[in-house]
């Protein structure tokens, strides 16, 4: 008999497959949604990769389509809801920036209206993000902090977070925002900065590459495990009041060191290696970003358990074995 039952948008990536593995670890029944626009673009390898893939059932929905997100709802009959679906990729948003705003926008709003209508006792979980802060008001970013987006993806995330607490003001949903700032792991996609080093530095470490093309690596970031940062978000919806959490580790890195730290694991330098590419700087570049967790880590308890290092040195890892398999 499963304790609860949780559904989950965006399963399929990197969040979605943590937080699939973490429910399943605590007798959940889990339940994800994955838009299909054709017959192969369900994307299981997360899943697979965490060895989670059979435990899962798949409904069709679309973050863009209300009535699947209602059926998948009704059919679910979920305790909790995490909302990690989104077109997530910042460079994307420029060129896609209406779809970006329906996607991560409105798909957000669907939803909460889906729940509302569906099933209004279930705890529903948002995905918002320190990209919202954009163009930093303080040195270090809390839930007071104000926002400053500077990208259509970020402008699209804060629609959706002022848009669950409205839910959770005026229908009493008990929706809480997790302002993630960045997490990543070897499941990370290959168009993040991280994952996109950490694969070079295996593809270079491995005779397949020579050289990594990279964009402003001065920019600096707060980066921590997703592993981490999915038990943040079971414990927001574990919590007797919904409320915003920044989820963060309170260091901020640079791109260039953390790419140090990469080349260095493989035994190489990275001044051999790394060609700054003018084609990779953003329209508008956030340049800082540095989480405040106090609040998470007073009132959830959570505090991110693993070192950026320690991290990197996982993921050229996982590439590398990937890469060697072929």
């Amino acid at each position: 008999m499963h304790s609860k039952t949780a559904l989950i948008t965006g399963v399929t990536g990197q969040d979605g497959a943590y937080l699939a593995q973490l429910l399943l670890s605590k007798g959940y029944r889990v339940c994800g949604i994955a838009p299909r626009r054709s017959t192969s673009d369900v994307n299981l390898s997360r899943l697979e990769w965490l060895g989670v893939k059979e435990q899962v059932k798949l409904f069709d929905g679309d973050l863009c389509d209300l009535g699947s997100l209602i059926r998948s709802v009704q059919e679910c009959q979920p305790d909790e809801v995490y909302n990690l679906a989104a077109q997530s990729f910042v460079q994307t948003s420029w060129s896609q920036p209406v779809l970006t705003g329906q996607v991560t926008g409105i798909g957000a709003v669907n939803v909460l209206e889906a729940v509302r209508i569906a099933r209004p006792e279930a705890r529903v979980y948002q995905a918002s993000t320190s990209e919202m802060y954009g163009l930093i008001q303080e040195p270090r970013q809390s839930e007071t902090t104000p926002f400053y987006p500077r990208s259509p993806y970020a402008a699209a995330k804060l629609y959706a977070h002022w848009m669950t607490i409205n839910y959770r003001e005026s229908f009493g949903l008990h929706a809480s925002s997790g302002i993630l700032f960045n997490h990543e792991s070897p499941l990370r996609g290959l168009e993040f900065v991280t994952r996109k080093v950490t694969d070079g530095v295996a593809r270079i470490k491995l005779g397949l590459a020579s050289e990594l093309r990279l964009g402003n690596i001065d920019a600096k970031r707060d980066w921590g495990h997703a592993r981490d940062y999915v038990q943040a978000m079971w414990l927001m919806l574990q919590q007797e009041t919904p409320d915003d959490y920044v989820i963060a580790t309170g260091v901020t890195t640079t791109v260039r060191d953390m790419c140090r730290i990469a080349f260095e694991h493989a035994g190489l330098d990275m001044n051999d290696h790394v060609v700054i590419d003018p084609r990779f700087y953003r329209p508008a570049e956030v340049e800082v970003l540095l989480g405040n967790p106090d609040k998470a880590e007073q009132k959830l308890g959570w505090k991110a358990e693993t070192s950026l290092e320690a991290m990197v040195r996982e993921m050229v890892d996982a590439d590398v074995r990937r890469l060697e398999q072929g």
